[in-house]
């Protein structure tokens, strides 16, 4: 994922989690904001040093960036998302991470078109 798809600046975290809306599931918590230009949606990550040491903390925030990357397509544009990863997160696989952001990003009303969740084998 390129980095000017990311959020870095504190202005831009603040203005998200004081205007925007939250979405949340066990593992993860999705605050979305609705930007004035149709410009591409841009990610922020938040990954407590309670979830483990540096390693656990990167590879959850390596997963979650994969995720993006592969649902690139999918996503709305024109919105800033915060990702917000729980306790749980820390054991998930690639593949589980995915299937719970499409569930909050469902949640949230953030896909456009249909996507099927990687953990449901129908």
């Amino acid at each position: 994922m390129k980095k000017s798809f990311r959020i870095k600046k504190n202005d831009d975290f603040q203005t998200v989690f004081s205007k925007g809306k939250s979405f949340a599931n066990r593992q993860f918590v999705v605050y979305m904001y609705k930007k004035e230009q149709n410009v591409p949606f841009r990610i922020g990550l938040s990954v407590s040093k309670k979830l483990g040491n540096a390693v656990v903390r990167n590879r959850i925030k390596r997963y979650i960036r994969q995720s993006f990357t592969e649902l690139k397509a999918d996503i709305k544009p024109g919105y800033d998302f915060i990702v917000i990863a729980r306790k749980p997160a820390a054991d998930l696989s690639c593949a589980e991470v995915k299937g719970s952001l499409i569930h909050v990003l469902k949640l949230a009303r953030a896909l456009q078109g249909k996507q099927s969740n990687p953990l449901n084998k129908n």
